[in-house]
């Protein structure tokens, strides 16, 4: 199938056309890269408060949000799908871990251990959980991700919202709050260390693993997956079952960093995640995406989100912002891979 070169294609390609393809992908990274530097130099002259730790931790902690989203969205967009329910299951998560430790354990405070363990391992499954479902859903049951995702999208907030009556779950113990505010040296909160591993981890899982390569193939020509004997329906059910339960690591961080579990939280975290990745260079198309260029992306978003609040920019013209970046981005995107159909 004549269509988008992927990292799989690096693999098994003469000599000179890995050092092409790879050279190509330094470029790609190099050039989002600078993107990001030019936004934090400009915000840098404008405002003086952008380049101080206060600044640094608010940012960081946008970021660490929507990366861990991000990160789990290029799996899925690499394997040519698309989940929209991110942002809604983090709601929900938060919220249903909130409500388990208020709910089994009322009157828990201090530093209780159960009642924490027990909370974040429930916010991690409503992860895992709605993630399965949507793996299913997309490989077994044949329906497009964009419908099944949307419907799960809905499903979340619906069920977030009933939990408590739409108002937000803070009968939970002091030490979570500690935990999601903790900050190593005064500059680096926990939660970006934690997710700084994980998207490295990630990194590795994409770039160098059969997984990270099936993902890949997938989004790339599904066909030709199967012909060749790979089962990809389990593989989609992973993918999005890594998306479900980064989505639910995502909210446990946030509902520690805020001290209670919010419905509302992740509601416009679905767009800047995805918006992250295909800024970062991966392809709507499937078959093309780095965690780094995930990462270059997230950062560009955050460093959008907190400096226009520091200019003075209505908050409202956030999600504009983002929107407007996102059709660039995808018609970018749509420009390269009419011009590889080309070749």
């Amino acid at each position: 199938m004549a269509g988008v070169r992927t990292e799989v294609e690096a693999a098994t390609a003469p000599a000179h056309r890995r050092l092409l393809l790879r050279g190509h992908a330094v470029i790609r990274d190099l050039w989002i890269g600078g993107v990001l530097l030019a936004l934090i130099v400009a915000f840098s002259i404008d405002s003086p408060y952008f380049l101080t730790r206060a600044n640094w931790l608010n940012t960081s902690s946008t970021g660490t949000e929507v990366l861990l989203l991000a990160v789990g969205e290029t799996f899925v967009i690499c394997s040519g799908g698309i989940d929209l329910s991110v942002g809604a299951v983090l709601g929900f998560g938060g919220t249903f871990g909130a409500w388990v430790m208020a709910t089994v354990f009322p009157g828990a405070a201090g530093s209780a251990v159960g009642p924490v363990v027990l909370g974040f391992a429930a916010a991690v499954a409503a992860g895992i959980a709605f993630g399965a479902v949507n793996g299913l859903l997309i490989a077994w049951a044949g329906i497009p991700p964009f419908v099944v995702t949307l419907g799960t999208l809905g499903i979340a907030s619906g069920l977030a919202l009933l939990l408590n009556n739409g108002q937000e779950i803070s009968a939970i113990p002091a030490s979570v709050t500690t935990f999601g505010n903790k900050n190593l040296g005064g500059w680096v909160p926990l939660p970006v260390l934690i997710t700084a591993v994980i998207a490295i981890w990630c990194g590795l899982l994409l770039a160098r693993t059969r997984f990270g390569a099936y993902a890949l193939s997938i989004g790339d020509s599904r066909e030709a997956v199967v012909r060749a004997g790979i089962n990809d329906r389990r593989y989609l059910l992973e993918i999005y079952t890594l998306s479900g339960l980064l989505a639910g690591v995502a909210a446990v961080l946030v509902m520690a960093r805020l001290g209670a579990g919010n419905p509302t939280s992740g509601a416009t975290d679905n767009l800047n995640a995805i918006a992250a990745v295909v800024i970062g260079g991966a392809s709507l198309f499937g078959g093309r995406g780095t965690i780094i260029g995930s990462v270059i992306g997230t950062g560009i978003i955050a460093v959008l989100l907190t400096g226009l609040v520091l200019v003075n920019v209505p908050p409202f013209w956030q999600e504009v912002a983002v929107g407007a970046i996102l059709i660039v981005a995808v018609y970018i995107d749509q420009l390269r891979h009419r011009k590889a159909i080309r070749r």
